[in-house]
């Protein structure tokens, strides 16, 4: 079984960062693609960054050019730098990582963007 664990969110005023890292863990597995979804008070789960083998990444028009996502080549770890951050980026963000067989995901972590 293979895990991942978020760490990294918490409470932040209009136009600060966060970076949001996700470590995965357990039995033998070979990721092609890892990446960030959200879920936003009272709405869907949508896509927010992910990160393919090719190391080509693909984000939400909401968030380019303010939010970075990045991995280790070992395929362990994706992180998510976020900057200047709007009120808008308030969500749960969940990682995922997926195999040829299914994806796997996190527990999620809280993104507040408060003043």
């Amino acid at each position: 079984q293979v895990q991942l664990v978020e760490s990294g969110g918490g409470l932040v005023q209009p136009g600060g960062s966060l970076k949001l890292s996700c470590t995965a863990s357990g039995s033998i597995y070979t990721f092609y693609e890892m990446g960030w979804y959200r879920q936003p008070p009272g709405k869907q789960r949508e896509l927010v960054a992910e990160i393919t083998s090719s190391v080509n990444t693909n984000y939400a028009d909401s968030v380019k050019g303010r939010f970075t996502i990045s991995r280790d080549n070992a395929w362990t770890t994706v992180t998510l730098q976020m900057d200047n951050l709007i009120f808008e980026d308030t969500a749960v963000y969940y990682c995922y990582g997926r195999t040829i067989v299914r994806a796997y995901w996190g527990q999620g972590t809280q993104v507040t963007v408060s003043s």
